[in-house]
């Protein structure tokens, strides 16, 4: 049985029927095929006919035959009769030209349209000018940790070990069936990375050096939390001679391939005085701490980090856009901003080391604004507050509507 992902669905709910074409992004096997799925039952329940609804997935062989943008019309046109139709393509990209139809499906019939794809070339400038901007992205991630309790059907007692399992196994939907044989856990996780970094990455850039590729995803998981540019990688992996030669404009692009194939976000960092982004030393995150796990081993987790990265999701889940900040000579792990609001925080696996204490608590105070700053730590405070900011447990804000 299907577990409704209530966000995701109530957002593609929402958009129904209005002349936008819903694009649904994300990660690889983050559940897009199946929040089609979840939609396509809210249709028939809500009394659309099974016939006006067309959803094809173009990782079955069954359409291979569709090959470009004119065989899709072709398909399409011939299964569309008087009523409105409900188009949900799963996978579109592997379509060649596939906005060609789309942008005429829209001009020639009464159709409400739904596509998925696992890069960010689906929303490429040109698809952008194509469309109009007469799009809305629907942008899914791995499950959270409330989600994940909830697909596990756990309860909240000993809620930290299975917190630690999520940091372990990492929110991708399907491991929650799996998780308790570890050799089909590794596996499962090595092949949907290698699927990434093939399809999404080297075929389609038509990468000629893979090795480097590989070796800039390890630098980049292995320094989560780290501020970074192309010239670091490309020092580190030429002092250290791991590679023959790399240059900062090729490690540039492959960083950009990283981010629109979704396995890797980047946090910009930004001036929170003169609120302006600069151009360097931003950080970045991994879609998934399990996939993390299984580039660097699963003997290798370093929990500081997997920390910073599930609240940085969280955060994006919960719609801010989300920066590493600087003010003066002090660090802020995240300032997230939503059109309402902005917070800022601090994340660390704890503040009773008075050292990390202060310099966590320095770095909001330097901040001289009156929003909110909150420090997250695994430390289980009582309502401590320290001038003005407030201290949470990670595990309960994660599990907190806010």
């Amino acid at each position: 049985m299907m577990i409704i992902r209530e966000k995701y669905l109530k957002r593609m709910i929402d958009a129904k029927d209005t002349e936008f074409i819903k694009v649904i992004t994300g990660v690889r096997r983050s559940g897009k095929s199946t929040l089609l799925l979840m939609f396509k039952d809210y249709l028939l329940h809500h009394h659309v006919k099974e016939k006006n609804i067309i959803h094809i997935n173009f990782e079955s062989a069954m359409y291979d035959d569709i090959k470009n943008y004119k065989d899709l019309y072709q398909y399409i046109q011939k299964r569309i009769g008087k009523d409105k139709v409900y188009l949900l393509l799963d996978e579109v990209q592997n379509v060649e030209a596939w906005e060609k139809a789309i942008n005429s499906f829209k001009v020639d019939f009464d159709i409400d349209i739904y596509i998925t794809g696992s890069n960010a070339y689906l929303l490429s400038s040109e698809l952008s000018t194509l469309l109009s901007g007469r799009y809305i992205e629907i942008k899914m991630y791995p499950l959270s940790f409330k989600e994940y309790l909830v697909f596990n059907r756990y309860d909240n007692q000993n809620i930290e070990d299975k917190f630690y399992e999520y940091l372990r196994y990492g929110g991708l939907p399907a491991i929650t069936l799996i998780k308790n044989n570890d050799e089909l856990v590794l596996s499962y996780l090595n092949d949907i990375y290698n699927t990434i970094v093939k399809k999404d990455i080297i075929d389609r850039n038509n990468i000629k050096d893979s090795a480097l590729l590989e070796n800039i995803i390890k630098y980049l998981v292995t320094n989560i939390g780290s501020s970074i540019s192309a010239n670091k990688i490309s020092d580190y992996l030429n002092s250290n001679k791991i590679v023959e030669k790399s240059n900062h404009q090729t490690i540039d692009n492959y960083l950009n391939m990283l981010e629109k194939s979704f396995i890797m976000y980047k946090a910009d960092r930004t001036d929170i005085r003169s609120k302006s982004l600069l151009k360097t030393l931003g950080k970045y995150y991994i879609s998934d701490t399990g996939i993390r796990n299984i580039i660097l081993g699963f003997r290798n987790i370093d929990e500081g980090h997997l920390l910073e990265n599930v609240v940085y999701l969280e955060l994006l889940r919960r719609g801010y856009r989300v920066n590493v900040g600087k003010t003066n000579d002090y660090k802020v792990d995240f300032v997230a901003e939503n059109p309402n609001d902005i917070k800022y925080f601090q994340i660390t696996k704890t503040l009773l080391n008075d050292e990390v204490k202060e310099r966590e608590i320095r770095s909001l105070e330097s901040i001289n604004d009156n929003y909110e700053k909150i420090i997250l730590t695994m430390d289980k405070p009582i309502s401590k507050d320290y001038n003005g900011i407030k201290v949470m447990n990670i595990i309960e804000w994660l599990l907190s509507d806010e």
